[in-house]
């Protein structure tokens, strides 16, 4: 038998058995009997942040002077606070009164090594977005893309001539001069033109209106002479008849 087979084998079943063991710890939680409600909210984050990584939560309300005597206050608040967690956690221990302080545990509803499983589950999908591999790949990869970065700006054509090393802006400055004297250039031979000037229409002097025309006294009609007879036309000579044999 191969002795550094049997090692190997050895290593790989304790690497596996530490995976699957459980070490539950005991987290404790303080309140007092007058706790206000952002420091309670504060707590009762705080226990489910123990109960969801697989640990139980030791909570502890602390009397001071006459508080003592209320204990039924005290027990009303850890009812209270396992009303809250009671997604993560179930009640192990009834609240129960040891000297100044009344004491509550509770477990959690699944175990360190289910909340690890479920931890590694959540953690692959993210791994895989960024490129998979472990810790060391992920790094090698972005000094990878650093480097080639560096060496992208690194390699741009260099040029000795004096306008490239002035910044852009006033490269945009000269430019938008330019552009500006162009246009007045343009503009300048046009206005120096002066426009035609037409020939203003000549005033006709007014014309002298005619008196108007006097009313003339009506004509009387003259009589008009009565038509002459015309002259009866001398009567001809019969023109003679055939001869009678």
């Amino acid at each position: 038998m191969d002795f550094g087979k049997y090692k190997y084998e050895a290593a790989v079943k304790a690497r596996e058995s530490r995976k699957n063991q459980v070490n539950t710890s005991l987290k404790e939680v303080r309140f007092r009997l007058k706790i206000d409600s952002h420091d309670y909210e504060t707590k009762t984050g705080r226990a489910r942040k123990f109960l969801g990584q697989g640990d139980k939560v030791k909570a502890i309300i602390q009397f001071r002077g006459r508080e003592q005597q209320r204990p039924e206050l005290g027990i009303r608040l850890l009812e209270k606070f396992a009303d809250d967690v009671a997604e993560l956690g179930a009640v192990e221990s009834a609240p129960r009164q040891d000297g100044r302080n009344m004491v509550m545990v509770i477990g959690p509803l699944k175990t360190k090594a289910e909340a690890r499983s479920e931890a590694r589950k959540n953690e692959a999908p993210k791994r895989e977005r960024s490129g998979g591999g472990s810790r060391r790949d992920q790094a090698a990869r972005e000094a990878k893309a650093k480097a080639a970065e560096k060496a992208a700006q690194n390699s741009a054509p260099v040029t000795n001539s004096v306008g490239d090393a002035f910044p852009e802006q006033l490269k945009r400055m000269a430019e938008s001069r330019e552009a500006e004297a162009t246009q007045g250039a343009g503009q300048r031979p046009a206005s120096s033109q002066k426009p035609a000037e037409t020939p203003a229409p000549e005033k006709s002097a007014p014309k002298e209106q005619k008196p108007a025309p006097k009313p003339t006294a009506a004509s009387t009609p003259k009589p008009s002479s009565a038509p002459k007879p015309a002259a009866p036309k001398p009567a001809g000579a019969p023109k003679p008849g055939p001869r009678k044999a």
